[in-house]
């Protein structure tokens, strides 16, 4: 706990915490809480309730609860934006596609795509401005010039980014209307039962850990997520998996895959970098730990991307190869899947 009314902050988000007096009057809790965080308005408070960010003794409360004395009150808010300038740096590019609207790119792993609290440079937007001039920006989105769309730190793939306010404008509208198509691959632990399907379940902030993400199926917590899934390749205790999705939101493949029973291999914030499935031989371990050091992140790689072009109106496709990290990992489950089938012959 904080100490009262003083913050305390992780990657993205800042927690109060604050007791309500023995004679407080009875108020309702968004004018409560307006009257003790100066800089945040009764706005952001609000839809800090409706997003499931506001707690009393521990349990989710909505706006116009009442503070009754000696509640023990919690919320959570968006760190605040640090305003710095965006420096250009020469970090190289893997442009597959440019012209005078949009680029398309494969971000490697370990890249940040835009600066955010921990992370003020050496991001794919610092790069972005090195080798490029006037991004557009969309409202209320400043600080990331060209981005439609982001992948995580640890997630490779094809990325889109715009040149043009009018290509920022439509391809943004796309990923909304979802009328765009975007399919990754990803290595889950067990085997998946059914070969296609869709998981769908809202996704936001977990309320234990705010630094990962959680799905809440019933309610009107999260927004709405959409994860279409096919199988590739099964290997017995693991899953190639391509996965479609509907909708974008933060984490969703790897929030989404967990609820349904199979994390990504070696996904270490959703509990994918430990043996969840195989035998309790040495062999077997040595084995698993020897694919976590060559893929030291989650096996999740953006791999196709499609899209109507924002000027000349043709439908646009691409495709990227999955990393060597990837596939090396890949080729050793696929030996040892045929190592398995012949010992079962013998």
């Amino acid at each position: 706990m904080s100490d009262e009314g003083k913050p305390v902050y992780d990657e993205l988000f800042e927690h109060y915490n604050f007791v309500a007096d023995k004679g407080q009057a009875v108020l309702r809790i968004d004018k409560f809480l307006s009257l003790r965080l100066a800089n945040s308005s009764r706005n952001k408070i609000q839809q800090a309730a409706t997003d499931g960010n506001i707690r009393v003794n521990g349990e989710v409360v909505k706006p116009n609860y009442k503070v009754k004395p000696m509640d023990e009150i919690s919320i959570v808010l968006p760190y605040p934006p640090r305003e710095t300038e965006l420096l250009p740096e020469n970090i190289p590019l893997d442009i597959v596609y440019e012209d005078d609207t949009l680029l398309v790119l494969n971000k490697p792993s370990e890249m940040v795509v835009h600066p955010g609290y921990g992370n003020f440079d050496g991001t794919l937007v610092n790069a972005l401005i090195y080798h490029f001039q006037n991004l557009p920006e969309a409202e209320g989105n400043e600080g990331r010039p060209g981005l439609v769309h982001r992948l995580d730190k640890n997630t490779t793939g094809i990325m889109v980014i715009a040149k043009t306010e009018q290509a920022l404008a439509h391809l943004s509208k796309q990923f909304f209307n979802r009328t765009s198509d975007r399919r990754y691959q990803a290595l889950v632990w067990g085997d998946v039962k059914e070969e296609e399907g869709v998981i769908e379940g809202n996704v936001w902030r977990s309320h234990k850990n705010r630094k990962i993400m959680d799905v809440f199926p019933e309610g009107d917590i999260g927004k709405t997520a959409i994860t279409n899934f096919k199988v590739l390749k099964r290997y017995g205790y693991v899953t190639l998996v391509e996965y479609k999705l509907d909708t974008g939101r933060t984490h969703q493949i790897r929030v989404h895959s967990k609820w349904v029973g199979h994390p990504l291999f070696n996904d270490p914030e959703y509990g994918g970098n430990r043996i969840l499935k195989g035998t309790t031989f040495t062999k077997y371990k040595q084995f698993v730990e020897n694919c976590f050091r060559i893929l030291p992140r989650q096996a999740l790689h953006a791999k196709t991307l499609a899209f109507t072009h924002p000027k000349t109106k043709e439908w646009m496709e691409f495709d990227s190869e999955l990393p060597e990290d990837m596939k090396a990992v890949l080729e050793k489950w696929d030996r040892y899947l045929v190592g398995r089938e012949l010992e079962a012959e013998d």
